[in-house]
């Protein structure tokens, strides 16, 4: 577990970015500070791995914290309300890992921090068990699974609650490391069983598009011509071809 060291004046966004996303999940243990002179003291005295700073800071700004660590073996990503050429310059003399822009959301935490745990695995020779399913593929899982129990009536708030996070992170999570998003996965499980079932000829067109979930037939049979290619209608008389 990787130590990160949250720095902003503000506690609502020093307690925010240490509660928006699953650290522990992720690789890291977080702990947040709104005074960075008790920040640094805190890391000489006890290590870090990473530092996320804001740069404007009543007492010590951000670069000097970061001008502080120079001799510290930790990595530093600059969170900032500013697109300012001075601190790119320091973002740049010092080394910094990224310059993130408030407000911070999920997804450019997740970008960022995926490559930081990469770069810290390789530091200290952390090889991935290959037969332990990676923190992503264990969310998707669960996902998956969800909906295809309940492809209906699903709903991204019931399928964060079945994995444990925030439908926002959830939604983030999807997109940023899986490649799709919550709505394109359910429709891609719901024409799946669609499918499925026109292959059985006991059920009417109107009928599967009410069990996966469409009130409105012409809506079922749109969304299945714009995954398939064909009509329900086409699909079953091509024995499950696309045209």
């Amino acid at each position: 577990m990787y130590q990160l060291i949250i720095v902003d004046d503000e506690k609502a966004i020093a307690e925010g970015i240490s509660t928006l996303l699953p650290w522990n999940k992720l690789g890291f243990e977080a702990i947040s500070f709104t005074d960075p002179r008790i920040a640094l003291s805190y890391i000489r005295s006890h290590g870090a791995d990473v530092v996320l700073s804001d740069i404007e800071m009543p007492g010590m700004t951000g670069i000097d914290l970061c001008r502080e660590l120079q001799g510290e073996d930790v990595l530093i990503v600059f969170l900032s309300s500013h697109q300012n050429y001075d601190y790119f310059r320091s973002a740049i003399q010092y080394s910094v890992e990224d310059y993130l822009l408030k407000p911070i959301g999920s997804g450019d935490l997740l970008e960022c921090f995926g490559k930081i745990k990469v770069k810290l695995d390789a530091k200290y020779h952390v090889e991935a068990d290959e037969h332990q399913p990676s923190y992503y593929e264990s969310i998707q899982k669960i996902v998956v699974a969800y909906l295809q129990e309940n492809y209906k009536d699903a709903k991204l708030e019931e399928a964060a609650v079945r994995a444990n996070l925030s439908p926002a992170y959830l939604s983030s999570l999807l997109k940023e490391k899986m490649g799709t998003g919550f709505s394109e996965l359910l429709t891609k499980i719901r024409m799946e069983k669609a499918a499925e079932m026109l292959m059985d000829v006991q059920y009417k067109a109107y009928d599967i598009a009410y069990y996966v979930g469409y009130d409105n037939p012409k809506s079922f049979s749109r969304a299945f011509k714009n995954y398939y290619g064909c009509t329900p209608m086409e699909y079953r008389q091509n024995g499950g071809r696309r045209s």
